[in-house]
């Protein structure tokens, strides 16, 4: 996708109302320290569109962010930072669910895991959710820089174990730093706008 013209258009937090968009969605999960803010500003071709912070758990609020007028790429909340308190946690988590639940112009949902390591309980728990939420969610294999070659496979692997991925569940390996995996991501995001495009014609 070509990107003309970004703007961050709504902040929801906890006890916003969500917007009724009349454009499709595609929204991003992970836990707090997975590189969100870094795989989005990549996404958008920005450098700091998406606030990058050195404090985990920043991110409290659902991000709209209107992209060439036509599609709405949305930051979910950071899940699983120790530091925050487990009434924060359970408030942030009702706001995922809620915006999951309502979203009437959600088209795909990726979910951020650090290829690095094996996916946590916070991890699992959300990818099944996410599920139970009725999509199927693409897996993006953050920070693959700090991965040797030799490495990627068996992680890749221990991803797909550690999550128990439905059969044929796509996973893209991404780097913020050399922005490999981005034009994969964009690409099934497309299709599956372009898919549900197709589908009301």
């Amino acid at each position: 996708m070509v990107i003309k013209e970004v703007t961050l258009e709504t902040v929801c937090g906890i006890t916003s109302t969500l917007p009724e968009n009349d454009k499709p969605e595609i929204a991003f999960a992970g836990k707090s320290n997975v590189g969100k803010s870094s795989l989005i500003n990549a996404l958008m071709n920005r450098k700091s569109l998406a606030r990058i912070s050195a404090t985990p758990g920043k991110t409290q609020t659902i991000n709209f962010y209107n992209i060439n007028r036509e599609i709405y790429l949305v930051d979910l909340p950071g899940y699983g930072y120790a530091k925050v308190s487990e009434k924060e946690k359970e408030a942030w988590g009702k706001m995922i669910e809620r915006y999951l639940h309502k979203s009437t112009m959600l088209k795909a949902v990726f979910l951020l895991i650090d290829i690095r390591h094996d996916p946590s309980k916070n991890d699992k728990m959300m990818y099944d959710w996410i599920l139970h939420q009725g999509y199927e969610p693409v897996i993006i294999a953050t920070k693959l820089d700090k991965l040797k070659k030799s490495q990627v496979a068996k992680q890749l692997k221990a991803i797909r174990t550690g999550l128990g991925l439905v059969s044929g569940t796509t996973v893209i390996p991404f780097s913020a730093k050399t922005k490999q995996g981005r034009d994969e991501i964009w690409e099934y995001a497309e299709s599956r706008l372009f898919e549900s495009v197709d589908k009301e014609e």
